[in-house]
């Protein structure tokens, strides 16, 4: 009988652990379990999202906007610090033009009169830095259409409302009118603010100019572009929050903003009105309605129109009433 070790061809059985003197647990620590490799996975990419609102549910889709109240803060310090780098800019621009730095009020007032373009000129860049505020902070760092963002949309897209430019415009020439009778019996204290600028022929092309072809623009595209939908959106949240339900907070976030913007506007033209409250009042009024124009259209397009018109009329009468800007200041 042949044993299997005596035999290379047949298979020689393994030893047990008894054996081979080896426990159970050096058993175990010879064992190694390999756990499955992950598949590699690919780097995780990091996004700026920059924190947009969350808009009601009720909100059109022109007061859905990505700016907050934060924004605001940062765009009314804006406008301060470029106010006051404006109209410094100005004063020394005329002091060293005159080699006079030590001017009294009333002199450097004369000095402005009789040097319009330069008080024009430091407000037409003060424009400028709005537009260039808006376009970078709403427009490039959230990669967004500039115009279509602060509410520049065609005529037309609301069911209801008309969608001719003409009327706009037309209608605009008629407020004019309207606000013109409305005032003709008051009397604004003499030597307005903005009449110094009336008094010379190139003082009154170039305000008349501004008032036309600047004003409406940048004025439109911030109180009924920007300013309107950020009120509007805020006071229907704050209305939802309270218990209203949808359409009613809708509707009271609405009429509260037209009425705030409107406020604003009037109050924005004070100081060239030398704070006469009556025609501030009536400035007031003139802004509810672009803003109502605004809120009932849905587009910025349809409020400018009418500013537009609104102030080529005003341009218009200047015009007729200097005969051409041939004698100054204007008489009625």
């Amino acid at each position: 009988m042949i044993r299997p070790e005596e035999n290379p061809n047949l298979p020689v059985p393994e030893k047990n652990d008894r054996e081979t003197g080896e426990s159970m647990e050096e058993l175990a620590a010879r064992i190694v379990v390999h756990s499955p490799v992950p598949p590699e996975q690919p780097p995780v990419q990091l996004e700026f999202n920059p924190p947009v609102l969350v808009p009601a549910s009720n909100l059109p889709d022109d007061l859905r906007i990505s700016w907050g109240w934060l924004h605001f803060l940062g765009f009314v310090g804006f406008v301060i610090a470029s106010l006051v780098i404006t109209q410094l800019g100005a004063v020394f621009y005329l002091m060293a033009q005159t080699h006079n730095t030590h001017m009294s009020q009333k002199e450097l007032q004369q000095l402005i009169v009789s040097r319009p373009q330069t008080l024009i000129a430091a407000q037409v860049v003060l424009f400028g830095m709005v537009i260039f505020f808006f376009y970078i902070t709403l427009a490039v760092l959230n990669d967004k259409p500039f115009w279509r963002t602060l509410g520049w949309q065609k005529l037309g897209k609301t069911p209801g409302v008309p969608a001719s430019p003409w009327l706009y415009f037309i209608a605009g020439v008629a407020l004019s009118l309207g606000v013109a009778g409305a005032t003709y019996f008051m009397k604004p204290p003499e030597n307005l603010p903005i009449e110094d600028l009336l008094k010379s022929r190139t003082g009154a092309m170039l305000l008349i100019s501004m008032a036309v072809l600047v004003a409406p623009l940048v004025e439109e595209t911030t109180f009924r572009g920007y300013l309107y939908p950020l009120f509007a959106s805020s006071f229907t949240r704050a209305a939802e929050h309270f218990g209203h339900d949808s359409s009613s907070a809708l509707r009271i976030g609405s009429t509260t903003a037209i009425l705030l913007t409107g406020t604003l506007f009037g109050l924005l033209h004070g100081a060239q009105l030398g704070w006469t409250w009556g025609l501030v009042a009536v400035l007031v009024a003139v802004g509810i309605i672009f803003t109502f124009v605004r809120a009932r259209t849905g587009t910025v397009l349809a409020s400018f129109l009418l500013h537009l018109g609104y102030n080529s009329m005003i341009g218009l009468s200047v015009l007729v009433s200097t005969h051409g800007f041939t004698r100054m200041p204007p008489h009625p």
